[in-house]
């Protein structure tokens, strides 16, 4: 393993534009923010991004460049910094893939649970997907809410979560719907010996942040929902890495990035960077859906969570956005068994939710 960082930019470059010249224009940008004339060789050849390398691939042209992990300090802001900073405001300049030194992993924890300690906590430790369900719309009150949590769990589904709309609206206020959410799944989990989960959605700014995660382990929740690039990534690493609880990673505000020629690949930030930064499973929107993801980019994003990376646990891929339950049986097959199915539109189009829930949770058992 190199000593350096190494991103692989793929580049989109006009008619007479030179991909040579525009690696080594990122490599400055990223870096000093200054022409080589104005540097000296010693701040050139100590500080200045490295182009490795630029080979075309297809219509497009890969360039590889390394940074010394000195320009990081370890600090994970200018690590994103140094990725994408600058950069992500020009054109055709898209982050493909990392090679990750040591030094730098060193700064992002990974998942405290991952796949094998969130099975245990839901009581599913043979070989099967979990199951998780949202609780929506907005707009219902606190009550309302707490009822389809109870209905969920008394279904056997392993995990229930909050939408990711929910926040402290004046008619579902934070704390009463996480009081009475937890309470309606631990009453349903008595009745049927089961072990079902109550993620909630933790928003706010920096001062609501750490008194809602003290209400979240005094109300008994054991996870909870987090959107990474709303409450901000280095927001999560820290939250994760201090709070004990398993992490469920929301990709909202992610599409920004995913353009086909410009951003961040969305295997690279949310099968990579979401795991690293220490979630235990990761939300993205499933192929077939209302988003725009295609069949390759969610096989890479569950490759990516659960691939061998340093001694970085491996993170459940939670694909959701749309799937029917009616090819549960499909989907399995596909992304085998350390995967967690999210449901919401097909459940709450049955006439009976927890019936529905329950037939879905039969076909994963």
């Amino acid at each position: 393993m190199s000593d350096r960082l190494t991103i692989h930019y793929r580049l989109r470059c006009d008619d007479g534009q030179s991909p040579a010249a525009k690696a080594g224009e990122i490599a400055l940008e990223q870096t000093v923010e200054l022409p080589e004339e104005c540097l000296s060789p010693e701040i050139l050849g100590r500080v200045v991004g490295r182009v490795e390398e630029v080979d075309e691939e297809g219509n497009a042209w890969i360039a590889r460049i390394s940074y010394s992990p000195e320009a990081i300090g370890g600090e994970l802001p200018q690590l994103l910094n140094l990725i994408f900073g600058n950069v992500s405001m020009k054109s055709g300049i898209r982050v493909e893939a990392i090679d990750w030194p040591e030094s730098v992993l060193e700064l992002l924890p990974g998942p405290r649970h991952g796949v094998e300690g969130l099975r245990r906590m839901c009581g599913v430790e043979n070989e099967r997907p979990l199951l998780c369900a949202a609780v929506k719309p907005l707009g219902l009150s606190a009550r309302e809410l707490a009822d389809l949590c109870r209905r969920l769990a008394l279904a056997g589904v392993d995990i229930v979560k909050d939408d990711h709309s929910l926040a402290d609206q004046s008619w579902a206020p934070f704390e009463e719907r996480l009081a009475l959410c937890q309470e309606a799944v631990t009453a349903a989990n008595r009745e049927t010996g089961g072990s079902t989960l109550y993620f909630p959605n933790l928003t706010g700014g920096l001062g609501e942040l750490r008194p809602r995660l003290s209400q979240i382990r005094r109300a008994g929740c054991r996870g909870a929902m987090m959107s990474p690039m709303i409450l901000g990534l280095d927001v999560v690493r820290t939250l994760a890495d201090t709070s004990e609880l398993a992490i469920l990673g929301h990709p909202a505000l992610a599409g920004s990035y995913f353009a086909a020629d410009h951003g961040i690949a969305p295997e690279l930030l949310l099968g990579e960077i979401f795991r690293l930064i220490g979630c235990d499973g990761v939300i993205y929107p499933n192929v077939g859906g209302r988003f725009v993801l295609d069949r390759h980019d969610c096989l890479a994003i569950n490759d990516r969570l659960r691939r061998p990376l340093a001694g970085c646990l491996p993170a459940f891929p939670v694909p959701g956005g749309g799937i029917d339950g009616r090819r549960i049986g499909d989907w399995v097959d596909r992304y085998g068994p350390d995967t967690i199915f999210l449901f919401g539109t097909s459940l709450y189009r049955e006439p009976d939710l927890t019936a529905a829930a329950k037939a879905l949770a039969s076909k994963l058992r």
